[in-house]
């Protein structure tokens, strides 16, 4: 019988991009008993590269220990568990070549299979990831002294700066009351719209504001006018803040999506990588708006920001401040005009303090 060998893998960014690295471990899954440990640097890159980085260690780490081993990879990357598994696709060139690698050690082994777990049950290679980021890589094998490579010499302390995100939902359209798919329509505000918009810019003073970012669509251009014109300040347009584009279901209901295309619309309501018709998919959208967020903290590193937006962006920075998976998307709601608060440290840490807020609207 093939000795049973569980490889915990992790990565991370501090920026994203940003100074990123992986951890991993091997352990025993029989004993628990702990085989190896690695973490390394691997220069400026995303969580993703990152968190690939810590999959092919993992398995060189199994592959030394065991070849004809049967592995299990766990992991708190959906994304990464999906793709090895060959159910989502790669299109990340960066990932595609580690993925390739990853594959090839695999091919090395008795078994590999892939299992999804909570970031709770990673922490150990989480922290590697962490001390990887910290400047001490760490490459431990069974039966020696615990030994660090590379050590770097004592980094001086760098100042944790704190941006914090408001997120304002732009207000009511025509498709609001039946709840239809707006996405790329270029809608104005209804009267309703407006009067949303006249409320929450009423509820943004006091609040420190020092910057707003809009979506370029209408409904959130006009959202954000309204702030702008009761703050005195300029809107900053960002195209990767808009909506996703549901191709051919735009001004459907999701009734009518269904009864139009029910596979696609059942595949897409299960999936983040299938996209409607002529549309976009939730990992899209995800793409573009985390390369939005990155570019807002390095801009505004340290101030207030007032990001006004829609649903699907908002809920995608939601998912990246609780540090959970994108699928959250389809569990969370909006109203129109809600206001949500993430706050983001410049260490990689994040907290949401406030979801889909009404209190400033008028009923």
């Amino acid at each position: 019988m093939s000795r049973r060998l569980v490889v915990e893998a992790d990565g991370g960014s501090r920026g994203n991009p940003g100074p990123a690295g992986y951890g991993a471990l091997v352990k025993d899954a029989d004993s628990g008993a702990l085989l190896a440990e690695r973490a390394a640097s691997v220069g400026r890159a995303t969580n993703n590269v990152a968190e690939y980085g810590g999959l092919v260690a993992g398995l060189e780490a199994a592959l030394s220990i065991d070849p004809e081993a049967t592995v299990e990879v766990r992991m708190d990357s959906k994304l990464v568990v999906e793709q090895m598994s060959g159910r989502w696709q790669i299109k990340h060139p960066d990932m595609k070549k580690l993925a390739v690698q990853a594959r090839d050690v695999a091919r090395q082994l008795g078994t590999v299979r892939y299992t999804w777990i909570p970031r709770a049950q990673n922490s150990a290679a989480d922290a590697l990831a962490n001390s990887a980021m910290d400047g001490k890589p760490v490459h431990r094998d069974l039966g020696t002294a615990p030994v660090e490579i590379e050590d770097a010499p004592p980094a001086e302390p760098v100042p944790v700066v704190t941006t914090r995100t408001l997120l304002l939902r732009h207000g009511r359209t025509a498709h609001t009351p039946e709840r239809r798919f707006s996405g790329s329509s270029d809608l104005d505000l209804s009267d309703l719209g407006r009067a949303d918009a006249a409320s929450a810019a009423q509820a943004m003073v006091g609040r420190g504001i020092e910057a707003i970012v809009s979506s370029p669509l209408k409904r959130c251009r006009q959202t954000a006018g309204a702030v702008a014109e009761v703050l005195d300040l300029g809107i900053e347009v960002d195209r990767d803040l808009r909506e996703l584009d549901f191709g051919g279901w735009e001004g459907m209901t999701g009734a009518e999506a269904l009864a139009a295309n029910p596979l696609a619309f059942r595949r897409w309501r299960a999936a983040l990588d299938v996209r409607p018709p002529g549309g976009e998919s939730i990992a899209d959208v995800s793409t573009r708006v985390a390369a939005a967020r990155a570019r807002i903290l390095e801009r505004h590193a340290g101030r207030t920001v007032l990001l006004v937006t829609h649903v699907t962006p908002i809920k995608l920075l939601l998912a990246a401040g609780l540090g959970v998976g994108d699928e959250i998307v389809h569990r969370v709601f909006l109203e129109a005009a809600s206001l949500s608060e993430v706050v983001w440290s410049s260490d990689g840490s994040s907290s949401v303090r406030l979801v889909n807020d009404t209190s400033h609207l008028r009923s």
